[in-house]
């Protein structure tokens, strides 16, 4: 199973991709591709809600996924902010949607539960477990990045978990 990532943001987005590989009876993760798209805050909105798309589109198209999944809406203090933030989600989801591919939204705490094992783990020990993972050298940076392949990593979880108890996801 290959899955793409995206942890959206309104001045970075990150994607990451990872791929659940049989080995030796054990399924093992491999990163694929990880990278992040930055906005400029000096250009307007819809400008950069296309820049999102458009870089996503090509990503997925690249990694070829079976699935994306994306962090759920939280609840945010400020409504200006989570309202930037939901329109760049609806952009993420468009651009899996307009190829067919199937999506899945994760809570925070699911996702850093599936990866820490604490629902409430801080960015870095989010990039240390992602980095352990996978296998990878060094922490995946910026740390969108990071939460990207966490949110991938949990899919896949979720997917192996599900496959086991016998139910489709």
């Amino acid at each position: 199973m290959r899955v793409f990532g995206i942890d959206c943001g309104t001045e970075v987005t990150g994607f990451g991709v990872v791929e659940s590989c049989e080995g030796a009876g054990l399924a093992q993760l491999r990163c694929v591709a990880m990278g992040a798209i930055r906005l400029a805050k000096t250009r307007p909105l819809p400008e950069r809600l296309d820049q999102v798309f458009r870089e996503l589109t090509a990503a997925i198209e690249r990694s070829m996924p079976d699935a994306v999944a994306v962090e759920e809406v939280f609840y945010s203090v400020n409504a200006k902010s989570a309202l930037k933030l939901g329109q760049v989600r609806g952009v993420a989801l468009l651009a899996a949607a307009r190829m067919g591919i199937p999506v899945a939204e994760y809570a925070p705490l699911k996702i850093k539960s599936s990866v820490v094992g604490y629902g409430l783990a801080q960015k870095e020990q989010v990039q240390f477990m992602v980095a352990r993972l996978l296998g990878l050298a060094e922490l995946p940076k910026p740390a969108d990045t990071a939460d990207a392949l966490a949110i991938a990593i949990c899919h896949i979880h979720t997917a192996q978990t599900l496959a086991l108890q016998g139910v489709a996801r």
